[in-house]
């Protein structure tokens, strides 16, 4: 048997065997060795890991003499995954361990000598150091953004929701695709999901149209060549977006009051609101009313986000060659020609995967709705549900869990819009012509 082969099967019958007995390096297969070890040395935890996450726990009271305390199904869920993760990663550095051991060996067979220990490590530093400097990154992005969203995707197929399935005082069971059926079956959920899935979708394409178009009108309008003072302008408009929206939002919130707020006490003082479409009304429900809502909301979004695509759109016109234009003049074309041909075509195939990314966050543009509405008004689905006039699928997520504890099924909406707006957004970015020639 030739030594990398040799060496291959003793790495793999344990950590560093091949790297000591055959290759002779040491150092480096005391480092695999030691690894296994510790693994070896902590199986217990693994074990219970594991185990806790299969069962989610047994124990439930006090049993005879030796007290013992509930079983946590969620803290036992979490350490599950951590095993599972931890587990994953031996598993990549046992493979490496053998790699490296099949390769040094080819080297000896070869007739070539391993290298010191000094060498390997200048060597793997020259050769990864991309790698080494993106690890801790990758640590938190593996526990603080992985962790998280397996948790969730995990909860999505229990029944872990109030009152009879919250730790510590009850056990939480795994429950497989029930929470979907109950979803589809029952009136509660399912109409409530088809209403507010359907204002959603609508909420989000014309919250990204709307601000989209808005600041690709100001940015026309501050570009034509008649306007003076362009800087000014820009500076004015930009300002909606450089204030904090949570502040502007709670601005906009008072002045919509339907009561007390400045806009409906001043309709009165001109006496519009007694005239108002023939029909003598005391106050407009702004916020009230959930078809009104809806429009103030889109309204508010609209004066919050096309700052934002007026600054966009300004600087890829700017940047547009006027000779395009020139030749456009020469041919015969008008202004909207010239608009229609030349300025949006450009501005359309810059801006696409920002349009793709507005609707993405609109989707899930939870600032707008709560703090200015809360997802009201209430009355129009069933109370059970939690659900308002104006909630969108995310504001709807946040009161499951924080006023309804309905983890379960708020983890399921948050599995399904992951997967709606992955596929929305992974298709269309793989179909613009930015992406496709490498230019995003």
């Amino acid at each position: 048997m030739n030594k990398s082969k040799k060496a291959g099967l003793l790495s793999t019958l344990f950590m560093g065997l091949g790297q000591i007995l055959v290759n002779k390096e040491y150092i480096k297969g005391i480092i695999f060795s030691c690894i296994e070890l510790i693994v070896l040395v902590n199986i217990k935890f693994f074990i219970k890991g594991i185990s806790g996450l299969i069962s989610l726990g047994e124990v439930t009271g006090y049993t005879g003499k030796n007290i013992k305390l509930n079983d946590h199904s969620i803290f036992m869920l979490i350490d599950g995954i951590i095993v599972l993760i931890i587990c994953l990663l031996f598993i990549i550095i046992y493979i490496i361990n053998i790699r490296e051991a099949i390769h040094q060996g080819r080297k000896l067979d070869q007739g070539l000598e391993s290298p010191s220990f000094k060498l390997f490590i200048r060597s793997f530093w020259d050769r990864s150091f991309p790698y080494i400097m993106s690890t801790p990154a990758f640590v938190g992005i593996t526990f603080f953004v992985l962790l998280p969203i397996l948790f969730g995707m995990c909860i999505a197929f229990t029944n872990y929701s109030s009152p009879d399935h919250v730790p510590p005082g009850n056990l939480v069971d795994w429950v497989g695709l029930q929470n979907l059926f109950d979803m589809i079956r029952l009136p509660m959920w399912n109409n409530t999901f088809i209403g507010i899935f359907t204002w959603t979708f609508i909420w989000a394409i014309i919250s990204t149209a709307s601000v989209f178009f808005g600041g690709l009108f100001v940015a026309l309008l501050i570009n034509s060549s008649g306007i003076k003072y362009k800087k000014l302008w820009r500076t004015i408009y930009i300002l909606p977006y450089a204030i904090p929206s949570l502040i502007s939002l709670l601005i906009f919130r008072n002045m919509f009051n339907g009561q007390f707020g400045p806009i409906n006490l001043t309709l009165k003082e001109i006496g519009f609101i007694d005239s108002y479409f023939g029909i003598v009304k005391n106050n407009i429900g702004w916020l009230s009313d959930p078809t009104t809502a809806k429009i103030t909301i889109i309204l508010v979004n609209f004066w919050l986000g096309f700052p934002y695509f007026m600054a966009l759109l300004t600087g890829i016109m700017t940047s547009i060659p006027h000779e395009l234009y020139e030749a456009a003049e020469i041919d015969g074309a008008n202004k909207f020609k010239k608009f229609k041909s030349i300025t949006l075509p450009m501005v359309v195939i810059s801006t696409t995967p920002l349009i793709i990314m507005s609707f993405a966050a609109n989707f899930n543009n939870f600032n707008v709705i709560y703090f200015l509405t809360d997802g009201g008004p209430t009355g129009v689905y069933d109370p059970a549900s939690g659900a308002g006039a104006t909630d969108i699928l995310i504001t709807w997520i946040y009161k499951l869990t924080y006023d309804n504890q309905n983890y379960n099924i708020a983890a399921l909406m948050s599995l399904l819009i992951f997967i709606i707006i992955g596929t929305f957004s992974v298709y269309n970015f793989t179909r613009t012509k930015a992406f496709k020639d490498d230019e995003f």
